[in-house]
């Protein structure tokens, strides 16, 4: 008897022994199920930041859901468009010839020298100028290949097919100065004289000294410092950085009253720029043109405009830089500087103003006949 009891509570532990064991027996998954899991975690996160930093495609004038074509254009040597806007004299009566570069967020109806000259210079000196959509921005077909370099072949492009003869001038404000220095650069043979209001400085200029340009970029606000670091050293994150929510992006581009002098508040106040205005500069997009400004104007550079050499060693044209001592946006320190290292520029700092001096009341009329002192 005591023998068949063992085995009867022999066999009752096994049976309890054999269920416990199945309860704590552990999920076996399939075989690389996690590896395969986290592969796809990966591909999903990669996928994603792909979206977030690329940009959209933009939306070219004249195609399929683009805006329309409203304004003059040429087509250039390699299929792109510039559309370009006169102003003054006709073409063919003008005894001097000016093309406008345009700044930073604007386009060719935001000529500020040839909106706001005196009818009485315009028709006594018989000027002919003409501004053009930079690439990218207005009616202008974008260039995703846009370099220093390219911007003054296109204008050089656009001076032959409107008939502007062998020499022409040139004046540049804010971003559209920086261009300039590119027309001296690379096609100072083309020249008769060349303007620059308040040139966008790049930080990144070889030239410039190291403690002063360090002094002038930490003068500038947290968010446009690691703006501009973006498009200098991470060019392909300008677009993320410029559209995420997570930091403070470009207050340059967000146009941050910040960034204005005493003097350049009282301009907006008395000029109201209209919407209608506005609408046409970002209309394909703003990768193509205000980003791509960010990414060229800020990035590396061929050459440096603090060792250029004197476009007019004849002394057959000139060059003048104009330049408020109180502007936010581009520092005076850093201009100056760039004028004593290249003693053919005419400098003129003026006391007391802002980014948009050239947006008061007779300063056209002053670019235009210091350009012409010479030819007059």
């Amino acid at each position: 008897m005591a023998g068949a009891v063992n085995r009867k509570i022999s066999a009752a532990s096994a049976r309890a022994h054999t269920r416990k064991s199945k309860q704590k027996s552990p999920l076996k998954l399939p075989s690389g199920f996690l590896k395969n899991i986290l592969l796809v975690l990966l591909v999903g996160c990669l996928a994603w930041g792909y979206q977030a930093i690329r940009p959209p495609p933009p939306k070219i004038c004249g195609s399929s859901g683009g805006p329309p074509i409203t304004a003059p254009r040429i087509k250039l040597s390699d299929g792109r468009h510039l559309a370009y806007k006169e102003y003054g004299v006709p073409n063919e009566k003008a005894k001097y010839k000016f093309i406008f570069v345009h700044g930073f967020d604007c386009y060719r109806n935001h000529a500020v020298v040839a909106t706001y000259l005196s009818p009485e210079i315009v028709q006594s000196l018989g000027l002919y100028i003409v501004s053009f959509d930079r690439p990218g921005y207005g009616e202008s077909d974008p260039n995703p290949k846009r370099t220093e370099k390219s911007i003054a072949l296109d204008i050089e492009e656009l001076a032959d097919q409107l008939g502007l003869g062998q020499k022409f001038y040139v004046i540049g404000f804010s971003m559209g100065g920086q261009v300039i220095w590119s027309c001296l650069k690379y096609i100072p043979h083309r020249l008769a004289g060349a303007t620059l209001l308040t040139p966008v400085v790049n930080y990144w200029w070889p030239g410039l000294p190291a403690n002063l340009s360090t002094e002038a970029f930490n003068r500038q606000s947290q968010q446009d410092q690691w703006a501009l670091r973006v498009g200098h050293y991470t060019p392909w994150l300008t677009y993320w950085w410029n559209t995420q929510k997570l930091f403070p992006a470009s207050s340059v581009i967000a146009h941050s009253p910040d960034n204005l002098s005493r003097q350049d508040k009282e301009i907006m106040a008395k000029r109201l720029l209209r919407k209608e205005d506005a609408a046409p500069v970002r209309q394909q997009g703003e990768f193509e043109s205000i980003h791509r400004d960010l990414m060229v104007g800020f990035g590396n550079w061929e050459f440096d405009p603090t060792n250029l050499s004197n476009p007019f060693p004849n002394n057959e044209g000139t060059v003048h830089l104009w330049q408020g001592d109180e502007d936010i946006l581009v520092p005076v320190t850093l201009q100056r500087y760039i004028a004593q290292q290249q003693p053919w520029i005419q400098y003129h700092e003026i006391p007391g103003a802002g980014h948009l001096f050239p947006y008061t009341d007779g300063m056209s009329d002053s670019v235009i006949q210091a350009q012409l002192s010479v030819a007059n």
